[in-house]
């Protein structure tokens, strides 16, 4: 385990800050900074709330990371990032902090792709991941089918959400029956006392001409919300918990049944499902049932690596390390539109990227005093 690499992770595209430290396949430390609590009144997230509560908390959920893992960061092997995709000014907080931290340890940078993140953390739940393996990210920005040869550099896209993800369809219909945000653990609760077979929602994407692997989760939303205005127009009492059941099994009946297909069609064994929805009991349990019933093996995480951390990050950091991927450059800028075929961002000169820091150093101030003062102090 010692010669395995030991790597610090940043998470900031949405909420959360989430600060990981993984040895290997070894989860150390998972520090998390959620903000949720200053978006509830808005009923969603704002990026400048965002972008400020990331700032306030980086520099602390660091220090609390590594106290966790009980490590120095003078020891680590390597600094990874959140490169994209994301909030602009959420990812640059991030970014800006580990270009910082790496620069001053003299350590490398990895920028790293948030959905193939999200594959990689089952690795610190059940191992290696097999090659290939199929993934279904389920969140409130995203919903993909990606069938993963290669976690650190061929992730192929198979279908991806049309226009509502799966996590944001929860927050609009937690919003329409006054439940709150976020949506998703609230809706999963109640429809826990509710029928899922009361009303019958539709399933979108579904028919024999519609794309085989896409999601479009809009009409039901929009079918949800109209039968609950009709029931309230009528002035009859809404059943919240059937219409929370009802709706969250058309969801996860839509996400399995493609999901098991496209495993089916693609020869594929392993089924990994990951991303803030995939913490949904009925989500997991018909997952698993569906692939048992068609002989695939299921990979789900538990639920608090689903949903945005900093331990997915530094677990496809140190894999980048492991297969001797190249570094970042310095000047890595934050891609909010990063697609997941970038599992991370190479340096694009090739350079080493300790000949990099060393050239960078010889240039700067090195009589600087004050500055080696401050390096003694802060990352000792």
């Amino acid at each position: 385990m010692a010669d395995e690499p030991l790597v610090l992770g940043i998470e900031t595209s949405c909420d959360e800050t989430g600060v990981g430290i993984v040895r290997g396949h070894t989860l150390l430390a998972d520090a998390v900074a959620s903000s949720v609590d200053e978006h509830a009144r808005f009923g969603g997230v704002v990026p400048e709330v965002a972008s400020r509560a990331h700032l306030e908390a980086m520099v602390p959920t660091i220090q609390r990371a590594l106290k966790d893992a009980g490590v120095a960061a003078s020891d680590l092997d390597g600094i990874a990032v959140t490169a994209g995709p994301g909030l602009a000014g959420a990812l640059l907080v991030g970014v800006s902090a580990a270009k910082a931290y790496a620069y001053a340890l003299g350590k490398p940078l990895y920028g790293v792709n948030h959905l193939a993140s999200h594959i990689c953390v089952d690795q610190l739940e059940h191992g290696p991941l097999p090659e290939p393996t199929m993934a279904l990210l389920v969140s409130g920005g995203h919903s993909s089918l990606l069938l993963a040869p290669d976690i650190t550099s061929d992730v192929r896209p198979l279908g991806s959400t049309i226009d509502d993800a799966a996590g944001e369809a929860f927050d609009k219909i937690a919003r329409v029956l006054n439940l709150g945000f976020p949506g998703g653990p609230v809706i999963d609760r109640i429809a826990r006392d509710g029928d899922p077979e009361a009303i019958a929602f539709p399933r979108g994407l579904t028919g024999p001409r519609d794309a085989a692997y896409d999601f479009s989760f809009s009409g039901l939303k929009t079918a949800v919300a109209r039968w609950i205005e009709a029931k309230r127009a009528a002035g009859e009492e809404v059943p919240v918990a059937d219409v929370s059941a009802s709706f969250q099994e058309a969801v996860a009946d839509v996400l399995t049944r493609k999901a098991v297909r496209a495993c089916k069609d693609e020869g594929v064994e392993h089924l990994m499902i990951g991303g803030g929805v995939a913490a949904n009991s009925r989500l997991r349990a018909l997952a698993e049932r569906r692939c048992e019933d068609a002989g695939i093996t299921l990979r789900v995480p538990r639920p608090k690596l689903c949903t945005d951390n900093g331990a997915m990050v530094a677990a496809l950091g140190a894999e980048m390390v492991t297969r001797g991927r190249s570094a970042s450059a310095w000047d890595l800028s934050a891609d909010s539109s990063l697609p997941v075929t970038d599992p991370h961002v190479p340096d694009p000169e090739g350079h080493s990227h300790s000949h990099t820091h060393a050239h960078a150093h010889s240039h700067a101030h090195d009589h600087d005093h004050v500055h080696e003062l401050s390096r003694k102090n802060l990352y000792a």
